[in-house]
Protein backbone atom coordinates (compact mmCIF):
# COMPACT_ATOMS: atom_id res chain seq x y z
CA UNK A 1 0.00 0.00 0.00
CA UNK A 2 1.10 3.56 -0.63
CA UNK A 3 1.94 6.19 1.99
CA UNK A 4 -1.43 7.96 1.73
CA UNK A 5 -3.49 4.80 2.27
CA UNK A 6 -1.36 3.64 5.20
CA UNK A 7 -1.41 7.09 6.84
CA UNK A 8 -5.19 7.25 6.54
CA UNK A 9 -5.62 3.74 7.94
CA UNK A 10 -3.32 4.48 10.85
CA UNK A 11 -5.01 7.73 11.83
CA UNK A 12 -8.48 6.25 11.34
CA UNK A 13 -7.68 3.22 13.49
CA UNK A 14 -6.04 5.35 16.17
CA UNK A 15 -8.90 7.79 16.52
CA UNK A 16 -11.56 5.07 16.30
CA UNK A 17 -9.99 3.24 19.24
CA UNK A 18 -9.45 6.45 21.20
CA UNK A 19 -13.04 7.55 20.60
CA UNK A 20 -14.34 4.66 22.69
CA UNK A 21 -13.23 6.37 25.90
CA UNK A 22 -13.85 10.17 25.82
CA UNK A 23 -17.63 9.72 25.28
CA UNK A 24 -17.69 7.28 28.21
CA UNK A 25 -15.79 9.76 30.39
CA UNK A 26 -18.13 12.62 29.48
CA UNK A 27 -21.24 10.49 29.94
CA UNK A 28 -20.08 8.99 33.22
CA UNK A 29 -19.19 12.48 34.41
CA UNK A 30 -22.84 13.48 34.01
CA UNK A 31 -23.96 10.28 35.76
CA UNK A 32 -21.64 11.00 38.70
CA UNK A 33 -23.11 14.49 39.04
CA UNK A 34 -26.62 13.01 39.07
CA UNK A 35 -25.71 10.32 41.60
CA UNK A 36 -23.86 12.58 43.99
CA UNK A 37 -26.48 15.30 43.58
CA UNK A 38 -29.17 12.77 44.50
CA UNK A 39 -27.17 11.85 47.61
CA UNK A 40 -26.93 15.49 48.70
CA UNK A 41 -30.61 16.11 48.00
CA UNK A 42 -32.09 12.98 49.57
CA UNK A 43 -29.48 11.89 52.09
CA UNK A 44 -29.99 8.29 50.90
CA UNK A 45 -26.59 6.61 51.20
CA UNK A 46 -27.37 4.25 48.31
CA UNK A 47 -26.53 7.20 46.03
CA UNK A 48 -23.24 7.65 47.88
CA UNK A 49 -22.48 4.01 47.15
CA UNK A 50 -23.46 4.51 43.50
CA UNK A 51 -21.20 7.53 43.11
CA UNK A 52 -18.19 5.80 44.67
CA UNK A 53 -18.56 2.68 42.54
CA UNK A 54 -18.97 4.54 39.26
CA UNK A 55 -16.13 6.93 40.12
CA UNK A 56 -13.79 3.95 39.90
CA UNK A 57 -15.12 3.09 36.44
CA UNK A 58 -14.78 6.74 35.41
CA UNK A 59 -11.14 6.76 36.52
CA UNK A 60 -10.45 3.69 34.40
CA UNK A 61 -11.98 5.18 31.24
CA UNK A 62 -10.22 8.51 31.84
CA UNK A 63 -6.81 6.84 32.17
CA UNK A 64 -7.18 4.71 29.04
CA UNK A 65 -8.55 7.69 27.12
CA UNK A 66 -5.50 9.82 27.95
CA UNK A 67 -3.11 7.01 27.02
CA UNK A 68 -4.76 6.34 23.65
CA UNK A 69 -5.09 10.01 22.70
CA UNK A 70 -1.39 10.89 22.93
CA UNK A 71 -0.50 8.91 19.80
CA UNK A 72 -2.62 11.15 17.56
CA UNK A 73 -0.54 14.19 18.49
CA UNK A 74 2.57 12.48 17.14
CA UNK A 75 0.83 11.34 13.96
CA UNK A 76 0.06 14.94 13.07
CA UNK A 77 3.78 15.63 13.00
CA UNK A 78 5.06 12.39 11.50
CA UNK A 79 2.44 11.53 8.86
CA UNK A 80 0.61 14.81 8.26
CA UNK A 81 3.30 17.48 8.66
CA UNK A 82 2.16 19.58 5.68
CA UNK A 83 -1.38 19.60 7.00
CA UNK A 84 -0.18 20.46 10.51
CA UNK A 85 1.79 23.39 9.12
CA UNK A 86 -1.26 24.62 7.21
CA UNK A 87 -3.71 24.47 10.16
CA UNK A 88 -1.19 25.16 12.93
CA UNK A 89 -2.44 28.66 13.72
CA UNK A 90 -6.07 27.50 13.90
CA UNK A 91 -5.46 24.25 15.77
CA UNK A 92 -2.89 25.86 18.05
CA UNK A 93 -5.51 28.29 19.33
CA UNK A 94 -8.17 25.61 19.85
CA UNK A 95 -5.87 23.02 21.45
CA UNK A 96 -4.24 25.62 23.69
CA UNK A 97 -7.71 26.59 24.88
CA UNK A 98 -8.45 22.93 25.54
CA UNK A 99 -5.33 22.62 27.68
CA UNK A 100 -6.09 25.76 29.68
CA UNK A 101 -9.87 25.55 30.07
CA UNK A 102 -10.47 21.81 29.90
CA UNK A 103 -7.60 19.50 30.73
CA UNK A 104 -6.24 21.53 33.66
CA UNK A 105 -9.75 21.95 35.07
CA UNK A 106 -10.55 18.26 34.73
CA UNK A 107 -7.23 16.91 35.98
CA UNK A 108 -6.94 19.54 38.72
CA UNK A 109 -10.13 18.39 40.45
CA UNK A 110 -9.70 14.71 39.53
CA UNK A 111 -7.61 14.00 42.65
CA UNK A 112 -10.35 15.42 44.87
CA UNK A 113 -12.95 13.32 43.05
CA UNK A 114 -10.96 10.10 43.38
CA UNK A 115 -9.31 10.46 46.78
CA UNK A 116 -11.24 13.17 48.59
CA UNK A 117 -14.28 11.19 49.73
CA UNK A 118 -13.12 11.01 53.35
CA UNK A 119 -11.02 14.18 53.31
CA UNK A 120 -13.34 16.99 52.20
CA UNK A 121 -16.95 17.86 52.90
CA UNK A 122 -19.85 16.60 50.81
CA UNK A 123 -20.45 19.91 49.07
CA UNK A 124 -16.76 20.40 48.29
CA UNK A 125 -16.58 16.90 46.82
CA UNK A 126 -19.73 17.49 44.78
CA UNK A 127 -18.19 20.73 43.48
CA UNK A 128 -15.07 18.79 42.45
CA UNK A 129 -17.26 16.23 40.66
CA UNK A 130 -19.02 19.02 38.78
CA UNK A 131 -15.69 20.58 37.78
CA UNK A 132 -14.34 17.28 36.47
CA UNK A 133 -17.55 16.82 34.48
CA UNK A 134 -17.35 20.39 33.18
CA UNK A 135 -13.70 19.92 32.22
CA UNK A 136 -14.58 16.81 30.21
CA UNK A 137 -17.26 18.77 28.37
CA UNK A 138 -14.89 21.70 27.73
CA UNK A 139 -12.42 19.25 26.22
CA UNK A 140 -15.11 18.11 23.78
CA UNK A 141 -15.90 21.75 22.95
CA UNK A 142 -12.40 22.61 21.75
CA UNK A 143 -11.80 19.34 19.92
CA UNK A 144 -15.12 19.79 18.09
CA UNK A 145 -14.18 23.42 17.32
CA UNK A 146 -10.99 22.25 15.60
CA UNK A 147 -12.68 19.44 13.71
CA UNK A 148 -15.69 21.54 12.73
CA UNK A 149 -13.38 24.18 11.29
CA UNK A 150 -12.03 21.47 8.96
CA UNK A 151 -15.62 20.87 7.82
CA UNK A 152 -16.65 24.53 7.48
CA UNK A 153 -13.55 26.78 7.52
CA UNK A 154 -14.14 30.49 8.22
CA UNK A 155 -12.35 33.33 10.03
CA UNK A 156 -8.95 32.91 8.33
CA UNK A 157 -6.83 33.89 5.36
CA UNK A 158 -4.00 32.00 3.66
CA UNK A 159 -0.42 33.27 3.71
CA UNK A 160 2.42 31.83 1.67
CA UNK A 161 2.32 29.53 -1.30
CA UNK A 162 2.74 25.85 -2.04
CA UNK A 163 4.09 23.79 0.83
CA UNK A 164 4.66 26.94 2.85
CA UNK A 165 1.03 28.04 2.70
CA UNK A 166 -0.74 28.23 6.05
CA UNK A 167 -4.05 29.45 7.40
CA UNK A 168 -3.84 32.48 9.69
CA UNK A 169 -6.69 33.26 12.09
CA UNK A 170 -8.31 36.62 11.36
CA UNK A 171 -11.31 36.25 13.66
CA UNK A 172 -10.94 33.84 16.58
CA UNK A 173 -14.66 33.80 17.41
CA UNK A 174 -15.58 33.08 13.80
CA UNK A 175 -13.25 30.08 14.01
CA UNK A 176 -14.86 28.96 17.28
CA UNK A 177 -18.45 29.44 16.13
CA UNK A 178 -17.94 28.22 12.58
CA UNK A 179 -21.15 27.22 10.74
CA UNK A 180 -21.14 23.55 11.79
CA UNK A 181 -19.73 23.86 15.32
CA UNK A 182 -22.88 24.20 17.44
CA UNK A 183 -24.75 21.39 15.70
CA UNK A 184 -21.77 19.04 15.78
CA UNK A 185 -21.01 19.83 19.41
CA UNK A 186 -24.58 19.15 20.54
CA UNK A 187 -24.61 15.91 18.55
CA UNK A 188 -21.29 14.80 20.04
CA UNK A 189 -22.26 15.67 23.62
CA UNK A 190 -25.61 13.87 23.39
CA UNK A 191 -23.82 10.79 22.06
CA UNK A 192 -21.44 10.93 25.02
CA UNK A 193 -24.32 11.21 27.49
CA UNK A 194 -25.89 8.16 25.87
CA UNK A 195 -22.64 6.21 26.17
CA UNK A 196 -22.40 6.86 29.92
CA UNK A 197 -26.08 6.25 30.60
CA UNK A 198 -26.21 2.96 28.70
CA UNK A 199 -23.10 1.67 30.46
CA UNK A 200 -24.89 2.23 33.78
CA UNK A 201 -28.04 0.59 32.38
CA UNK A 202 -26.13 -2.42 31.06
CA UNK A 203 -24.32 -3.15 34.32
CA UNK A 204 -27.47 -2.59 36.38
CA UNK A 205 -29.46 -4.94 34.13
CA UNK A 206 -26.81 -7.64 34.56
CA UNK A 207 -27.00 -7.29 38.34
CA UNK A 208 -30.80 -7.45 38.30
CA UNK A 209 -30.79 -10.56 36.13
CA UNK A 210 -28.48 -12.28 38.60
CA UNK A 211 -30.29 -10.90 41.68
CA UNK A 212 -27.18 -9.09 42.91
CA UNK A 213 -27.02 -5.70 44.64
CA UNK A 214 -30.72 -5.19 44.00
CA UNK A 215 -31.28 -1.85 45.73
CA UNK A 216 -28.04 -0.49 44.28
CA UNK A 217 -28.98 -1.66 40.78
CA UNK A 218 -32.55 -0.36 40.86
CA UNK A 219 -31.35 3.09 41.95
CA UNK A 220 -28.69 3.11 39.21
CA UNK A 221 -31.16 1.86 36.61
CA UNK A 222 -33.59 4.65 37.47
CA UNK A 223 -30.98 7.37 36.97
CA UNK A 224 -29.51 5.67 33.91
CA UNK A 225 -32.85 5.32 32.13
CA UNK A 226 -33.84 8.92 32.78
CA UNK A 227 -30.48 10.13 31.43
CA UNK A 228 -30.72 7.73 28.47
CA UNK A 229 -34.21 8.84 27.48
CA UNK A 230 -33.42 12.56 27.75
CA UNK A 231 -30.13 12.29 25.86
CA UNK A 232 -31.60 10.01 23.17
CA UNK A 233 -34.49 12.39 22.47
CA UNK A 234 -32.11 15.36 22.45
CA UNK A 235 -29.91 13.40 20.06
CA UNK A 236 -32.87 13.05 17.71
CA UNK A 237 -33.28 16.84 17.67
CA UNK A 238 -29.57 17.56 17.29
CA UNK A 239 -29.30 14.97 14.52
CA UNK A 240 -32.04 16.73 12.58
CA UNK A 241 -30.42 20.16 12.89
CA UNK A 242 -27.00 18.65 12.04
CA UNK A 243 -28.39 17.12 8.85
CA UNK A 244 -29.88 20.46 7.86
CA UNK A 245 -26.49 22.07 8.47
CA UNK A 246 -24.83 19.48 6.25
CA UNK A 247 -27.43 20.13 3.53
CA UNK A 248 -26.53 23.82 3.63
CA UNK A 249 -22.76 23.72 4.11
CA UNK A 250 -21.69 20.35 2.65
CA UNK A 251 -24.37 19.29 0.16
CA UNK A 252 -22.12 16.66 -1.46
CA UNK A 253 -21.82 14.91 1.89
CA UNK A 254 -25.60 14.78 2.39
CA UNK A 255 -26.06 13.48 -1.15
CA UNK A 256 -23.57 10.69 -0.41
CA UNK A 257 -25.31 9.90 2.89
CA UNK A 258 -28.61 9.41 1.09
CA UNK A 259 -27.36 8.05 -2.23
CA UNK A 260 -28.91 10.97 -4.12
CA UNK A 261 -27.32 11.36 -7.54
CA UNK A 262 -29.51 13.97 -9.22
CA UNK A 263 -30.74 17.23 -7.73
CA UNK A 264 -34.38 16.53 -6.91
CA UNK A 265 -37.41 18.50 -5.79
CA UNK A 266 -39.74 16.61 -3.46
CA UNK A 267 -36.75 14.35 -2.81
CA UNK A 268 -37.69 10.94 -1.35
CA UNK A 269 -35.94 9.34 1.64
CA UNK A 270 -34.60 5.81 1.23
CA UNK A 271 -35.64 3.99 4.42
CA UNK A 272 -34.68 0.46 3.36
CA UNK A 273 -32.38 -0.43 0.50
CA UNK A 274 -29.09 0.67 -1.01
CA UNK A 275 -27.72 3.07 -3.63
CA UNK A 276 -26.80 1.50 -6.98
CA UNK A 277 -23.73 3.55 -7.83
CA UNK A 278 -23.39 2.19 -11.36
CA UNK A 279 -27.01 2.87 -12.31
CA UNK A 280 -27.06 6.07 -10.19
CA UNK A 281 -30.33 5.30 -8.48
CA UNK A 282 -31.60 4.02 -5.15
CA UNK A 283 -32.96 0.51 -4.82
CA UNK A 284 -35.45 -0.13 -2.03
CA UNK A 285 -38.32 1.47 -0.14
CA UNK A 286 -38.59 5.27 -0.36
CA UNK A 287 -40.85 7.74 1.43
CA UNK A 288 -41.85 10.50 -1.03
CA UNK A 289 -40.87 14.12 -0.19
CA UNK A 290 -39.35 13.19 3.19
CA UNK A 291 -35.71 14.02 2.38
CA UNK A 292 -36.67 17.51 1.18
CA UNK A 293 -38.66 18.04 4.36
CA UNK A 294 -35.89 16.79 6.67
CA UNK A 295 -33.21 18.80 4.88
CA UNK A 296 -35.10 22.05 4.38
CA UNK A 297 -38.36 21.87 6.39
CA UNK A 298 -40.15 22.10 3.07
CA UNK A 299 -41.52 19.36 0.82
CA UNK A 300 -40.65 21.08 -2.45
CA UNK A 301 -37.16 22.53 -1.90
CA UNK A 302 -34.63 20.72 -4.14
CA UNK A 303 -31.92 18.62 -2.51
CA UNK A 304 -28.56 18.84 -4.27
CA UNK A 305 -27.38 15.61 -5.91
CA UNK A 306 -23.88 14.25 -6.45
CA UNK A 307 -23.96 14.92 -10.19
CA UNK A 308 -23.82 18.65 -9.47
CA UNK A 309 -20.21 18.13 -8.39
CA UNK A 310 -17.14 17.12 -10.36
CA UNK A 311 -16.29 13.41 -9.97
CA UNK A 312 -13.05 14.31 -8.16
CA UNK A 313 -15.02 16.37 -5.60
CA UNK A 314 -17.51 13.66 -4.61
CA UNK A 315 -17.28 11.60 -1.41
CA UNK A 316 -17.39 7.79 -1.72
CA UNK A 317 -21.09 6.95 -1.80
CA UNK A 318 -21.35 3.43 -0.41
CA UNK A 319 -19.19 3.93 2.74
CA UNK A 320 -20.97 7.21 3.52
CA UNK A 321 -24.38 5.56 3.05
CA UNK A 322 -23.50 2.58 5.27
CA UNK A 323 -21.95 4.64 8.07
CA UNK A 324 -24.75 7.22 8.10
CA UNK A 325 -27.58 4.70 8.09
CA UNK A 326 -25.79 2.52 10.63
CA UNK A 327 -25.61 5.55 12.93
CA UNK A 328 -29.30 6.29 12.44
CA UNK A 329 -30.29 2.67 13.10
CA UNK A 330 -28.21 2.41 16.30
CA UNK A 331 -29.43 5.81 17.50
CA UNK A 332 -33.05 4.86 16.89
CA UNK A 333 -32.52 1.64 18.84
CA UNK A 334 -31.28 3.64 21.86
CA UNK A 335 -34.55 5.60 21.86
CA UNK A 336 -36.59 2.40 21.72
CA UNK A 337 -34.67 0.73 24.57
CA UNK A 338 -34.82 3.86 26.74
CA UNK A 339 -38.56 4.31 26.17
CA UNK A 340 -39.33 0.67 26.92
CA UNK A 341 -37.17 0.81 30.03
CA UNK A 342 -38.85 3.97 31.31
CA UNK A 343 -42.29 2.49 30.63
CA UNK A 344 -41.62 -0.67 32.67
CA UNK A 345 -39.85 1.40 35.30
CA UNK A 346 -42.98 3.56 35.63
CA UNK A 347 -45.08 0.41 35.98
CA UNK A 348 -42.73 -0.87 38.65
CA UNK A 349 -42.10 -4.16 36.86
CA UNK A 350 -38.76 -3.54 35.16
CA UNK A 351 -36.80 -5.74 37.57
CA UNK A 352 -39.16 -8.62 36.69
CA UNK A 353 -39.14 -8.06 32.90
CA UNK A 354 -36.28 -10.40 32.12
CA UNK A 355 -36.48 -10.20 28.31
CA UNK A 356 -35.94 -6.45 28.44
CA UNK A 357 -33.12 -6.76 30.96
CA UNK A 358 -31.40 -9.19 28.59
CA UNK A 359 -31.81 -6.61 25.80
CA UNK A 360 -30.35 -3.93 28.06
CA UNK A 361 -27.13 -5.83 28.84
CA UNK A 362 -25.71 -5.54 25.27
CA UNK A 363 -27.40 -2.16 24.70
CA UNK A 364 -24.17 -0.56 25.94
CA UNK A 365 -22.87 -1.19 22.41
CA UNK A 366 -25.56 0.91 20.72
CA UNK A 367 -24.16 4.37 21.58
CA UNK A 368 -20.66 3.16 20.76
CA UNK A 369 -21.79 1.95 17.33
CA UNK A 370 -23.70 5.18 16.71
CA UNK A 371 -20.75 7.33 17.82
CA UNK A 372 -18.22 5.42 15.72
CA UNK A 373 -20.41 5.29 12.62
CA UNK A 374 -21.30 8.96 13.00
CA UNK A 375 -17.64 9.89 13.23
CA UNK A 376 -16.78 7.77 10.19
CA UNK A 377 -19.67 9.27 8.23
CA UNK A 378 -18.58 12.82 9.04
CA UNK A 379 -14.94 12.26 8.13
CA UNK A 380 -15.41 10.04 5.06
CA UNK A 381 -18.14 12.42 3.87
CA UNK A 382 -15.63 15.28 3.97
CA UNK A 383 -13.42 13.53 1.42
CA UNK A 384 -11.60 14.26 -0.79
CA UNK A 385 -10.84 17.27 1.39
CA UNK A 386 -8.79 17.56 4.57
CA UNK A 387 -9.99 21.13 4.97
CA UNK A 388 -13.28 21.32 3.10
CA UNK A 389 -12.88 23.13 -0.22
CA UNK A 390 -9.36 24.31 0.68
CA UNK A 391 -6.87 21.43 1.07
CA UNK A 392 -7.19 17.96 -0.45
CA UNK A 393 -6.20 14.91 1.56
CA UNK A 394 -3.05 13.96 -0.40
CA UNK A 395 -1.77 17.55 -0.06
CA UNK A 396 -1.53 17.21 3.73
CA UNK A 397 0.91 14.30 3.79
CA UNK A 398 4.45 14.59 5.11
CA UNK A 399 7.02 14.69 2.31
CA UNK A 400 9.65 12.52 3.99
CA UNK A 401 7.67 9.75 5.69
CA UNK A 402 8.02 6.30 4.12
CA UNK A 403 5.39 3.59 3.72
CA UNK A 404 7.44 0.97 5.61
CA UNK A 405 7.80 3.30 8.60
CA UNK A 406 4.05 3.86 8.77
CA UNK A 407 3.35 0.15 8.33
CA UNK A 408 5.77 -0.78 11.12
CA UNK A 409 4.29 1.72 13.56
CA UNK A 410 0.77 0.69 12.54
CA UNK A 411 1.48 -2.94 13.40
CA UNK A 412 3.14 -1.95 16.67
CA UNK A 413 0.36 0.37 17.82
CA UNK A 414 -2.32 -2.10 16.78
CA UNK A 415 -0.69 -4.66 19.07
CA UNK A 416 -0.39 -2.13 21.92
CA UNK A 417 -4.00 -1.00 21.51
CA UNK A 418 -5.22 -4.58 21.63
CA UNK A 419 -3.31 -4.99 24.90
CA UNK A 420 -4.79 -1.75 26.28
CA UNK A 421 -8.28 -2.85 25.29
CA UNK A 422 -7.74 -6.25 26.93
CA UNK A 423 -6.55 -4.52 30.12
CA UNK A 424 -9.58 -2.20 30.03
CA UNK A 425 -12.04 -5.08 29.59
CA UNK A 426 -10.32 -7.14 32.28
CA UNK A 427 -10.33 -4.32 34.84
CA UNK A 428 -13.88 -3.25 33.98
CA UNK A 429 -15.10 -6.84 34.24
CA UNK A 430 -13.30 -7.24 37.57
CA UNK A 431 -14.93 -4.11 38.99
CA UNK A 432 -18.36 -5.19 37.76
CA UNK A 433 -18.07 -8.70 39.18
CA UNK A 434 -16.77 -7.40 42.48
CA UNK A 435 -19.60 -4.88 42.68
CA UNK A 436 -20.01 -2.02 45.14
CA UNK A 437 -18.36 -2.08 48.56
CA UNK A 438 -20.66 -2.26 51.58
CA UNK A 439 -18.34 0.24 53.28
CA UNK A 440 -19.44 2.83 50.72
CA UNK A 441 -22.84 2.87 52.42
CA UNK A 442 -21.13 4.64 55.32
CA UNK A 443 -20.07 8.17 54.33
CA UNK A 444 -17.16 9.69 56.20
CA UNK A 445 -18.03 10.65 59.75
CA UNK A 446 -21.34 8.78 59.75
CA UNK A 447 -22.43 5.71 61.64
CA UNK A 448 -23.50 2.63 59.77
CA UNK A 449 -27.14 2.72 58.74
CA UNK A 450 -29.39 -0.35 58.71
CA UNK A 451 -29.81 -0.63 54.94
CA UNK A 452 -30.40 -3.96 53.25
CA UNK A 453 -28.82 -3.71 49.81
CA UNK A 454 -30.35 -7.01 48.75
CA UNK A 455 -33.86 -5.59 48.58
Amino acid sequence: MDVLTLARIQFGATIAFHYIYPPLSIGLGIMLVLMEGAWLRTGDVIYHQLARFWTKVFALTFAIGVATGIVMEFEFGTNWATYSRFVGDVFGSALAAEGIFAFFLESGFLAVLLFGWDKVGRKVHFFATCMVCLGAHFSAVWIVVANSWMQTPVGYHIEGEGMHAHAVVTDFWQVVFNPSMVDRLSHTICGAWQAGAFLVISVSAWYLLHHKFMKFSRAAMRLGLIAALVSSLLQLVSGHTSAQGVAKNQPAKLAAFEGLFNTTSNAPLLVAGYPDVQAQRDVGIEVPDLLSFLAHDDLHTPVTGLNDFKPEDRPPVMPCFIFFHGMVFAGSATILVAMLGCYYLWRGTLHKTRWLLWVMVPSVLLPQIANQFGWFAAEVGRQPWLVYGVMRTPEGLSTVVKANAILGSLILFTFIYFLLFAVFIYLLNDKIHHGPHDDDLIPAGKLALPIDNAK
